[in-house]
């Protein structure tokens, strides 16, 4: 995929209002929500602006906030974090993620030389990493990067 560079893009118009403005627009939440949806397969996904910063938003399912998304548009390339914070060990990490999201086709794929952190697939599709937190790996964190060109289809 290309990023989208025409005038029109929500990039360029972020980039115009100059480079401190982070602020997420409806358009942008409406788009990652959609992406989330699709990425985690669970409609029941919503994207909101955060309560105490509009440049970043919660990501709840159903009335319980599991995530943030924190916005990122250093260099004029505007992207989004999310990160996850996931209260579970090792062990029973997938079958958590399942439950959560009601979707048996999430998947966790052990990275090669890496101990204290996996992947998350959907299918093949390529989600995140998910990192422990503390070295007895007793919780993790999700973490998800999402680039401007991985909303166009929203």
């Amino acid at each position: 995929m290309s990023r989208n560079s025409g005038n029109g893009s929500a990039l360029a118009s972020h980039c115009a209002r100059g480079s401190g403005d982070v602020i997420l627009d409806k358009v942008e939440l409406r788009k990652l929500q959609g992406f989330l949806r699709t990425a985690f397969g669970n409609q029941g996904l919503r994207v909101v602006p955060a309560p105490r910063n509009p440049d970043d938003a919660e990501v709840y399912l159903g009335e319980r906030s599991i995530a943030s998304i924190v916005v990122d548009d250093e260099d004029g390339d505007r992207s989004f974090a999310l990160a996850m914070k996931i209260p579970v060990e090792r062990p029973v990490l997938q079958d958590y993620l399942r439950r959560l999201f009601e979707n048996d086709k999430l998947k966790i794929i052990p990275r090669p030389k890496k101990n204290d952190s996996v992947e998350l697939n959907s299918d093949d599709d390529y989600l995140g990493v998910i990192s422990a937190d503390d070295p007895k790996g007793r919780s993790y964190t999700l973490q998800v990067a999402i680039l401007d060109f991985d909303l166009e289809d929203y």
